[in-house]
């Protein structure tokens, strides 16, 4: 069975930088599109990015120019570069495949901005 974890998350001051990293298992990663969500306290869990089988980006508005979403499939990872993080892009940051396999949501990642 497939699963996704991810790590990388962390504290960090507004301006600062995070780097994300979901690692996958199962033989079939590579044919997924695969997506960054995040969820933030009292919010509903939503799409931050996504990246299809080719490497092709694609973004929510708020995170344009910030973020840039990758993927290995050679090492079954995708990866998000946070940049110029703000105190609300605080959330706790899930990758899953697009669209979201119910039974695929890890623990998650918490990023924290704060100064």
């Amino acid at each position: 069975q497939a699963q996704l974890v991810e790590s990388g998350g962390g504290l960090v001051q507004p301006g600062g930088s995070l780097r994300l990293t979901c690692a996958a298992s199962g033989s079939a990663f590579k044919i997924y599109v695969m997506g960054w969500y995040r969820q933030a306290p009292g919010k509903q869990r939503e799409l931050v990015a996504g990246i299809t089988r080719g490497g092709t980006p694609n973004y929510a508005n708020f995170v344009k120019g910030r973020f840039t979403i990758s993927r290995d499939n050679a090492k079954k990872t995708v990866y998000l570069q946070m940049n110029s993080l703000q105190p609300n892009d605080t959330a706790v940051y899930y990758c899953n495949t697009y669209p979201a396999g119910p039974g695929l949501w890890g623990q998650g990642t918490q990023v924290t901005v704060s100064s």
